[in-house]
């Protein structure tokens, strides 16, 4: 047998070959082989007792299941079947050593099994510094190696540090580590020592870089994997997983139906252009490109965008006008303009969209409403909150140029929503801010255009989207801080704040239905008396709209809630004289009109963001210079109202038997009560006047009056705002009188009669009249009442 194996380099042997799938058998290396394939078996089974050495010849591609003698590499291992086990399902188990290298030098025969003839090929030796020095680095390399894999034991390592001849170690450590089938050929077709203990450390290097990388994959690995082996290698081991857990698509295929995709969308002929030009684009880019994911995901938003898809409208006016009352108590005036819109669609059905702006106070129900016109509509609802946005892409997106770049937030909703008309809600439009980035209410000059935002282009999408069948409603607190460009762009509508009698309503209708249904109660359990409703929003509410008349019912309701619970009572009837027990003691007074007992003193009306309320002017004088002192938190156009009505009586001092002298010798002080409490306009004009002319001329304002009104240095009273709700507080102020200007007669109209019962207005147009009407007992015949 000795003979048998040691041959001479130039002589030739036959030996039977076995095929090996995926694996390389080295010289010295012990391997236990699964033996099943038919043509393996059969050598086996011809080998007789005697024969112990086979050839171990590795595959081209271990997926080939009857190779030929074009799989096979041209060089193997001859190796000793040292133990042979049957299995019991017919197959065998072999235990080899590797023996030597060979060289195939002719294929004898295929079949029952490959046979051939050999030529042994010895080991080059070279010995030196350099040799010691890559054996000493292998093992080196082999201990890392071993710290890094769970397939390596110590038993490895042992046995590697006690390897002495370098062409062993080589081999041992190429049959150790998960080298792939090619590299290990590699090594095994390599007779120079020299250059195998190069090749084998050129590949545990490559295999350490690759486990630490894995171990650790924010570290910087150095060596020969640069930063593109790194990402094809991460790349690679994530295509494998995704294909492990059936994930993985081939490219082609997410091509292809992309392709189909934009084929079967309606899309516009300029958009289709530019997503079948990006399609091309991505056809040719490899996966691992970094602009491969930039390019699929605006593609994605192409396919996606709803250039066609729509909702249909619901024009039934009777069936949208219903919707509206069943959400909204009141707001007469938008439900009249939504109900004119759908009008006009069925005479012009390609009527493009509104673009309306509610102006009104906090709480009015402005954002509730817009979501119950897009249920009218039958479209779909979508709100932006524009509050504290200063970054004009937020409207118009960004360039793709930029790392994670996005289209604006008009484009985002209306994908979102999947339809191109559907109704866009811009929220606190009056709190759009601007800074170095841009100004967004200047983006939204062309997105509330109707002649302009048909084509609006988004700075991601780059291709125009049509906007005209969206409808816009934007919201507001006031309409000062909106930029006029932007506003002249809004059909605005202003919302008042509801008065006594609607919240009650309201309270009756929404409110304590809700939350009795959000804390679990029955109306069986729980009812409110009306009387207390209205002791709640007049004695513990101060606010336009109804958001705190909500709150404090959710606590009166919570506390009925804890007394069912502890089995107290059994229901309960919320009374005026309860209120208390449960909210605790009233936070606001009505502020009855003042007896105005004393001169310089005049009730005034204001109109406040929170709706209207009674203000009380007082004026005094002592001696000395001139000066007029004006304090109370007043902003500068209430100064000069103030300013205006003093020179105005100090001009016709001698008309009203006033000395003409009063102001050199006395200083004026006027202050408005509330002094924590900003306050400005000029409505409050012929109320100063009246506290300035009841001073000096030492009579009392009737104290059952209020009034309203700008003054000019001829006398005249001027028209001003906010009449419905300034009226609505001198109601519950308890004032009987109003006076207000002439003009501000028609404002009257917006006020059911049912509000205003009892009450007295006159209407003035010069100073003269008013001074009849505010400090005489009866109005003169010229006065107008209604």
């Amino acid at each position: 047998m000795t003979d048998h194996i040691h041959i001479e380099s130039d002589s030739t042997e036959v030996l039977p070959l076995m095929p090996l799938r995926n694996t390389v058998v080295f010289p010295h290396q012990v391997i236990p082989l699964a033996v099943g394939r038919e043509k393996s078996l059969n050598l086996l089974n011809g080998l007789d007792e005697e024969t112990k050495v086979i050839g171990l010849v590795a595959q081209r591609d271990g997926r080939v299941e009857e190779p030929v003698v074009e799989d096979l590499f041209s060089w193997g291992t001859a190796a000793m079947i040292l133990k042979k086990f049957k299995m019991p399902d017919g197959s065998e188990q072999l235990i080899v050593q590797g023996l030597y290298r060979f060289k195939l030098v002719r294929i004898l025969q295929t079949d029952p099994y490959f046979e051939a003839s050999i030529q042994q090929m010895p080991d080059e030796y070279e010995t030196g510094l350099e040799v010691e020095a890559l054996a000493n680095n292998l093992k080196n390399a082999f201990q890392k190696i071993v710290d890094h894999t769970p397939y390596l034991t110590n038993e490895h390592r042992v046995m590697i540090l006690n390897t002495e001849e370098p062409d062993k170690l080589s081999d041992l450590i190429a049959a150790q580590v998960n080298f792939n089938v090619t590299d290990k050929q590699q090594v095994l077709e390599l007779t120079n020592v020299k250059a195998r203990l190069h090749k084998v450390h050129y590949l545990l290097n490559k295999e350490l870089q690759i486990l630490e990388l894995g171990s650790k994959i924010q570290s910087d690995v150095q060596g020969e994997l640069n930063k593109t082996q790194r990402q094809y290698f991460l790349r690679e081991q994530l295509k494998a997983i995704k294909k492990e857990l059936g994930e993985y698509e081939d490219v082609n295929t997410e091509l292809d139906e992309l392709k189909e995709k934009i084929a079967k969308l309606k899309m516009p002929k300029e958009v289709r252009e530019v997503a079948e030009k990006q399609l091309n684009r991505l056809s040719r880019m490899s996966p691992m490109a970094s602009e491969y994911t930039v390019s699929r995901t605006y593609l994605d938003w192409l396919i996606e965008m709803p250039w066609q898809k729509s909702t249909r409208d619901r024009l039934d006016t009777k069936k949208a006008e219903a919707i509206l009352n069943e959400d909204h108590y009141g707001l007469e005036k938008v439900k009249k303009r939504i109900l004119e819109y759908l009008a006009v669609r069925q005479l012009k059905s390609d009527m493009k969209g509104p673009i309306l702006c509610f102006v009104g106070p906090p709480g009015v129900g402005k954002t509730s409403l817009g979501r119950s016109i897009a249920r009218a509509l039958n479209r779909k609802f979508s709100r932006m909150s524009l509050g504290g946005v200063r970054d004009e892409a937020e409207i118009r997106g960004h360039r793709r140029t930029y790392v994670g770049a996005l289209p604006g937030r008009i484009i985002q909703e209306i994908k979102k929503v999947g339809s191109n008309n559907p109704l866009i809600m811009l929220d606190e439009i009056d709190k759009l801010g601007m800074d170095f980035r841009g100004d967004p209410s200047s983006a939204l000059l062309e997105v509330l255009d109707p002649e302009q935002n048909f084509s609006f282009t988004d700075h991601y999408l780059e291709v125009p989207f049509d906007l005209s069948k969206t409808m816009f409603i934007a919201t507001a607190n006031v309409m000062d801080p909106i930029p006029p460009a932007l506003r002249d762009r809004m059909e605005v509508i202003s919302i008042s704040g509801y008065i006594e009698d609607e919240k009650i309503h309201i309270a009756e209708k929404y409110l304590i239905p809700r939350q009795l249904k959000n804390h679990g109660l029955t109306e069986k359990q729980l009812r409110f008396n009306r009387k207390a409703i209205r002791m709640i929003a007049s004695k513990y509410t101060r606010e336009a709209g109804v958001r705190n008349l909500e709150r404090e019912i959710a606590s009166v309701i919570r506390g009925v809630a804890k007394e069912i619970v502890d089995k107290k009572i059994t229901e309960r009837t919320i009374t005026c004289r309860l209120v208390p027990k449960y909210l605790g003691p009233e936070r606001f007074f009505s502020e009855v009109a003042e007896r105005v007992s004393r001169p310089g003193v005049a009730t005034g009306l204001a109109w406040t963001p929170v709706g209207g309320d009674i203000l009380f002017i007082e004026a005094t004088r002592m001696k000395g210079k001139g000066r007029l002192t004006l304090t109370g938190k007043l902003g500068d156009v209430m100064k000069e109202s103030a300013s205006a009505a003093l020179s105005y009586l100090r001009a016709n001092a001698e008309k009203y038997n006033i000395d003409p002298s009063f102001n050199e010798d006395y200083d004026t002080h006027v202050h408005v009560p509330a002094g924590a409490i900003p306050k400005d306009g000029p409505s409050a004009g012929i109320t100063m006047f009246s506290a300035l002319y009841s001073l000096y001329t030492n009579t009392c304002v009737k104290n059952n009056l209020a009034m309203t009104g700008e003054i000019t240095l001829r006398g005249l009273v001027l028209p001003v705002g906010g009449i419905r709700e300034k009226v609505l507080a001198a109601k519950r102020a308890g004032i009987t009188t109003i006076i207000m200007p002439e003009k501000n007669k028609r404002d009257l109209e917006e006020i059911p009669a049912k509000n205003i019962r009892n009450m007295e207005f006159h209407f003035v147009s010069e100073v003269d009249q008013l001074i009849e009407l505010a400090f005489e007992k009866q109005g003169s015949k010229e006065s107008k009442t209604k």
